[in-house]
């Protein structure tokens, strides 16, 4: 606006302009156009995992290394071009088309191989089968990756959690400690329980550090999931410790993991290409046949030739790798058994979690968390008006504080079964 002022009046205060340069520069030194830390909440941190992180995107690879598999399984055996020249003179006075013609053959041929028992279409099958097999796999690393992000999310959120109590048990007890010195400068209690008030100081102090480490801590180790350079250093979370009851069918919930389950789902595609890959050595096991055209030119006559070669299988018909396959498939069979029962097993007890991990939530909130406020609360009354010890006191606050920590606890542990149950399942949506 300075500017286009100075324009219009046409040699306007240089002064102005000056002034105005000075002020930005000085708020860009104050920080005043320094961009916010950025927030982010749990769905936003698994997008962000999902995206950038490096195990991940090694493993998506996976995928196009078997897509390549496919187009080398559906290539069609290369045509061999074949020639030869024989009798040719070295002496240069006998190269003459004379001697070329009537002394001199050669040969041009094109062999071609043709594959039996539908070996390519066997073996597109199974590249293909494969490829389906690694995309779940990578299917299920992605689901312990978004598992594994949900639980450190968590654990940052427990921090802060535990860093706000650790900060507001400082902040009232600090004002605790500033009574206390009026009331000893007032005679009103002694100076060892003032000192015992003041140690009991560095407990608060020491608390709010521990729990710093602990959120810094927590906080890098969820960026190392999302990828550093998704999220800058100085980063926060958006979410607060919660407690929503579910009421969910066992049988329900393990029906949708058998749906969902990328890993089963992988153990079930082994089975089909285990037989793909059977079937494939089973068309190994017929001969291909090379047909071959040659033209021909020998002693001024031209003619045509057509050679055919086929194995004949007598000793070998590809049976060791018959027998292998026809294991592989009772091998993958029984890793499908497996892999059904480790997914009941995993709902079940992820199930059983999320249950007595309510529970415990609901125990606190039925009136512990009332009792232990309550209980602190009045005998920090009774003592700053000396009808409670200090002892008494301080034991009310330690109850307090391990009340506190505890719920806090029983909660982060809920939401952790919570997600271990999605997890288990295969989904964030549970039935």
């Amino acid at each position: 606006m300075t500017i286009r002022n100075w324009r219009a009046g046409r040699g306007g205060s240089w002064t102005l302009i000056g002034c105005a340069l000075l002020c930005f520069l000085a708020g860009r030194l104050s920080g005043q156009h320094t961009a916010p830390a950025p927030r982010i909440d749990l769905d936003l941190a698994m997008q962000l995992a999902i995206a950038h992180n490096h195990a991940l995107k090694a493993a998506r690879t996976e995928v196009e290394q078997s897509q390549a598999d496919e187009v080398t399984a559906a290539i069609r055996p290369n045509p061999v071009f074949n020639y030869d020249d024989l009798f040719i003179p070295l002496v240069p006075s006998q190269f003459t088309g004379s001697t070329l013609n009537t002394i001199t053959e050669f040969d041009v041929g094109l062999t071609y191989t043709w594959e039996r028992g539908h070996k390519r279409a066997a073996r597109i099958r199974a590249a293909r089968d494969q490829t389906t097999v690694t995309r779940y796999q990578v299917d299920d690393a992605e689901r312990g990756l978004v598992y594994n992000v949900s639980q450190q999310f968590i654990q940052v959120l427990l921090a802060k959690s535990n860093l706000d109590l650790a900060r507001e048990d400082l902040k009232s007890f600090q004002q605790t400690v500033d009574l206390s010195e009026e009331r000893y400068k007032a005679g009103a209690i002694s100076e060892g329980d003032l000192l015992k008030i003041k140690i009991q100081l560095l407990q608060f102090q020491t608390d709010v550090s521990s729990a710093g480490l602990a959120l810094v801590q927590a906080k890098a180790s969820l960026r190392q999931l999302l990828g550093y350079e998704s999220v800058p250093a100085d980063y926060d979370v958006i979410g607060d410790l919660a407690f929503v009851p579910l009421k969910l069918n066992k049988q329900d919930v393990q029906m949708r993991a058998l749906e969902l389950r990328p890993d089963f789902l992988a153990a079930t595609q082994g089975v089909e290409a285990a037989q793909s890959q059977h079937q494939l050595a089973r068309a190994n096991g017929y001969r291909s046949v090379s047909t071959t055209l040659d033209y021909t030119h020998v002693t001024a006559l031209n003619t045509a030739s057509f050679i055919f070669n086929m194995e004949i299988p007598i000793f070998d018909r590809n049976q060791g790798e018959i027998a292998r396959t026809q294991y592989a498939i009772t091998q993958a069979e029984e890793n499908r058994t497996a892999a059904q029962e480790q997914v009941m097993t995993d709902v079940s007890n992820a199930y059983e979690q999320v249950a007595s991990n309510g529970q415990i939530v609901q125990l606190f909130q039925s009136g512990y968390l009332k009792q232990s406020e309550d209980s602190r609360d009045i005998s920090e009354y009774a003592y700053k008006r000396g009808a409670a010890s200090l002892l008494d006191y301080l034991d009310a606050e330690r109850s307090y504080r391990a009340t506190q920590l505890a719920y806090r606890q029983s909660l982060a542990n809920f939401m952790l079964s919570l997600e271990q149950l999605r997890e288990s399942v295969g989904t964030r949506n549970l039935p």
